[in-house]
């Protein structure tokens, strides 16, 4: 093999350098991390989500530990699209890599509005459509429960928008794979998965959820990550365009398995709490692999599995 191997993807119109990306609601806004890696090396910046109003997000107790990972419940708080802009955009001019922004709301009409309001940004490079947010139309339920609901919300994000469209999807449905056929459909240009499944934890001397009144909270960290392979295996065969996997990463080895399965990029989440520098290491990782392995371009190994 001549050379160093190429760890550039494509989702949509975006061209990563390579295929790691944080997962949003674990980055903050991107520059709190800067003082621990250099963020133009990541594939893409994928910042936590944005609502069309600030958000103050979820009572305490947020976060508990459970085994191989944790419960978190913060609520999407954010400062509001408005805010986003004027006070958290402006530092990106100063970074090369792609900006993500995730995208969510209490009704689609929510989502079509702050898409529209970012698709005349030009700093902003693709949206991540959250549909795990509650549906407040229709009683609290996720927005990605309901194949209908998805179908619409795609189908108006995509009409505003001339960015890349990325969809979010949730584990908890029956079958992943008629949902992934309808945004493809409906016009995503990828779709990222797993967002956390529902978790609870109980205190057994109280016999409270360890969580207060939130009660439930999303189960991120190790414990997800075969269920979420397994999902994404099933997404990547169902779909042509980009499959982006999530869920419990914490190495190249773990970034591996996504590809073999038939990712096209990955998003890394918990970890970053834990070692902030993870991933500078994986993508570094990554490339040592594919040079053991004579593998030159990352297209060689995406779907792979037999």
């Amino acid at each position: 093999m001549s050379g160093s191997p190429d760890l550039s993807v494509d989702i949509g119109p975006m061209k990563l350098k390579n295929p790691v990306m944080p997962a949003s609601g674990t980055f903050g806004y991107g520059q709190e991390y800067s003082e621990f890696l250099d963020l133009n090396r990541l594939g893409a910046i994928i910042v936590k989500t944005i609502t069309l109003k600030p958000q103050v997000g979820s009572y305490p107790h947020r976060s508990t530990g459970v085994a191989c990972g944790f419960l978190a419940n913060i609520g999407l708080q954010n400062v509001g699209v408005d805010r986003f802009i004027e006070e958290k955009l402006p530092y990106f001019d100063s970074i090369d890599s792609p900006l993500v922004v995730s995208i969510g709301g209490q009704s689609v009409e929510e989502f079509v509005e702050v898409a529209n309001i970012l698709n005349r940004q030009k700093r902003v490079n693709a949206l991540e459509v959250n549909i795990s947010c509650p549906n407040v139309d229709k009683g609290g339920m996720q927005f990605g429960v309901d194949r209908e609901v998805t179908r619409d919300l795609v189908k108006r994000v995509r009409d505003v928008t001339e960015k890349g469209l990325i969809v979010k999807l949730t584990p908890m449905v029956t079958d992943i794979r008629p949902f992934a056929e309808i945004c493809q459909v409906s016009g995503a240009d990828a779709v990222s998965l797993i967002n956390a499944p529902v978790g609870m934890a109980i205190d057994i001397n109280t016999r409270r959820s360890k969580l207060g009144r939130n009660m439930t909270g999303g189960l991120v960290g190790p414990a997800i990550r075969p269920f979420a392979l397994y999902l994404v295996w099933q997404a990547s065969k169902t779909i042509d365009i980009p499959v982006i996997g999530i869920g419990g990463i914490s190495s190249a080895e773990d970034a591996i398995e996504f590809f073999i399965a038939g990712a096209s990029a990955i998003e890394i989440g918990t970890w970053n709490f834990i070692n902030p520098s993870i991933m500078i290491e994986v993508i570094d990782g990554i490339q040592a692999y594919m040079v053991e392995n004579k593998i030159q371009t990352l297209s060689e190994l995406i779907g792979t599995l037999s």
